[in-house]
């Protein structure tokens, strides 16, 4: 439910009680097999107050949704106050991969009941977008990381990963995507600044 003031701290309780309840639904992928007024009994709420802050189904899934985005967008904001810059957006770019998979259910649920919802979709997809950016552009500002190529194509590499989910083998070859978008985004100073470090380990090495 969509409110212009702030929610008293009981009911913001039973929001969030409601939210998480659904979000555990999802990863299990049972939210199609329960009505509606079952999250309520689920969350320890009634009824009513599923309704007044959910009216559907669908309102649920979108604040879920947002929640998700919200936690996604938030990590990347942490790895970038507290890691180098590559490193941060090499550590999102992993940790969007292990979500992926930890939350197949959640995800796929989502994208069946939002699919009428393109515009929430739509936000929570430009917010997400943004962290990427902001990820990138850090790295492009050290000059780890090229500055011809934007985070859309960071975004379709990552909506190609989670679409070919069903692919035997698809962690090692998710994980192989990453490696690949992470090299091609280098530039060349850094990876020269790679290479030589290699060479030196490889003479010690020897």
């Amino acid at each position: 439910m969509t409110t212009d003031k702030p929610l008293r701290a009981d009911a913001r309780r039973n929001r969030d009680a409601l939210i998480a309840k659904a979000r555990e639904v999802f990863d299990a992928g049972d939210f199609f097999d329960l009505r509606f007024d079952d999250f309520a009994r689920l969350a320890g709420v009634g009824t009513g107050t599923l309704y007044r802050h959910f009216p559907t189904r669908e309102a649920l899934a979108e604040a879920v949704y947002h929640g998700e985005v919200a936690a996604l967008c938030d990590r990347a904001r942490q790895l970038q106050a507290t890691l180098p810059a590559a490193e941060a957006l090499a550590t999102f770019l992993r940790g969007m991969v292990d979500h992926i998979e930890a939350h197949e259910g959640l995800a796929r649920t989502l994208a069946t009941l939002m699919a009428d919802r393109s515009g929430a979709l739509a936000e929570g997809s430009r917010a997400l977008e943004q962290a990427v950016t902001d990820l990138v552009a850090a790295a492009v500002r050290d000059g780890s990381v090229r500055d011809d190529v934007d985070a859309g194509a960071v975004m379709m590499a990552l909506h190609g990963i989670g679409a070919a989910h069903d692919r035997p083998g698809w962690r090692v070859e998710a994980d192989s995507v990453i490696t690949l978008v992470l090299d091609g985004l280098r530039s060349p100073r850094a990876a020269r600044a790679a290479n030589s470090a290699y060479l030196k380990e490889e003479i010690i090495v020897l």
